[in-house]
């Protein structure tokens, strides 16, 4: 059995023949050169567990072959032999990472000590690079599957909450499409308003939770054919804090968003909007994202309650008003985004259907 593959480089012939018949003997696979450039080459296409150089050679001295091979990134350790050693050289020789000193004539068991040595501290390099590699790779394949497993848990979550939302919305409209539409509207909003990658991805799920509160609002309410008195305005009103109230306390932060979104996005600019009538800028910006989208949507839908109107019709409502709308219940920079992107909503509208309308 071979006990490890080294490298010997002497110029002086005779020396370099006796070497590597005593490394041979000992049970060592022993390449041979006779000059830095020949190992140089050698090394281009193999690898060793030690390498044995004579300083004192011309062209490519043993020291300078120590930096060439540390440069190339080969960590191969390298036992320096020399007739005699002066202090600069020496130093000079432990500044380029020489790893031993062997001093002519050596003796045999020097010699084979200093390369047990050498190749075990090899051995030891390999291990901690193949313990350091295999850890880099199990870490990275734990750190994918942990990825992978929470990317299985949010759509999970994602989905379970768009399908409990389509549910509830389903309910009054004729279509299930409304929360991709309010979705794809809040987006671009979003991104007219300049806002962040992040933000935008997170309104876009959080908006289409706008109006999860329906879940508790009775048929006979929800589903009237005609307008609501009084009394059940009001209880039409209180689908924004079921919604808020099933969203709550979530470190999530797209469900954070969408809590508020629920139990904002009928508060109005100039303070007419419920649950609180909070008005301007207290009221969080998702919100007054998401009460534009909403409003041009349900213009455009059929409800029980009316019929659906056309873009044109929808968007003179919103920036001109109608009496129960009027561009005072929105904040005017998004009111300006709309109009901007008024086009894109109808394209998203028109696009995103699955029943007649």
């Amino acid at each position: 059995m071979i006990k490890a593959k080294l490298l010997v480089v002497d110029d002086d012939s005779a020396l370099l023949k006796s070497v590597v018949f005593l490394l041979k003997r000992e049970g060592y696979e022993v390449s041979a050169a006779t000059r830095g450039v020949e190992a140089l080459e050698i090394l281009k296409n193999d690898s060793f567990d030690t390498i044995l150089s004579d300083i004192n050679m011309p062209g490519i001295s043993g020291i300078e072959l120590i930096e060439l091979i540390k440069s190339s990134g080969v960590e191969t350790p390298v036992i320096l032999m020399t007739a005699f050693v002066e202090i600069k050289t020496a130093i000079e020789a432990i500044r380029k990472n020489a790893f031993d000193f062997i001093i002519k004539p050596y003796d045999a068991k020097d010699l084979i000590s200093a390369v047990e040595k050498a190749v075990r501290f090899n051995h030891l390099l390999n291990v901690e690079k193949n313990y350091k590699a295999n850890l880099e790779a199990t870490v990275e394949k734990r750190t994918k599957q942990l990825r992978e497993a929470l990317d299985m848990v949010n759509d999970l979550s994602n989905e379970l909450l768009l399908r409990l939302t389509s549910a509830a919305e389903c309910r009054d409209t004729d279509t299930g499409s409304h929360l991709t539409r309010i979705g794809a509207y809040s987006k671009r909003i979003s991104e007219i308003l300049g806002m962040s990658g992040d933000f935008i991805e997170d309104i876009k799920f959080a908006s289409t939770l706008h109006d999860i509160g329906k879940i508790g609002i009775s048929d006979n309410i929800l589903l009237k054919p005609a307008a609501l008195t009084k009394e059940e305005f009001e209880i039409m009103k209180t689908r924004t804090t079921v919604g808020s109230g099933i969203l709550k306390d979530s470190s999530h932060v797209r469900i954070s968003m969408a809590e508020t979104v629920a139990l904002r996005h009928h508060e109005r600019w100039d303070g007419t909007g419920y649950p609180d009538g909070i008005k301007g800028e207290d009221i969080p910006l998702p919100a007054r994202i998401v009460i534009i989208c909403d409003q041009y949507d349900a213009l455009m839908m059929r409800r029980p309650y009316k019929q659906p109107l056309g873009h044109a019709k929808t968007y003179e409502i919103i920036t001109v008003g109608d009496g129960r709308t009027v561009p005072q219940h929105f904040d005017p920079a998004i009111l300006e985004a709309f109009k901007k992107v008024a086009p894109d909503f109808e394209e998203i509208f028109n696009s995103n259907q699955d029943a007649a309308i």
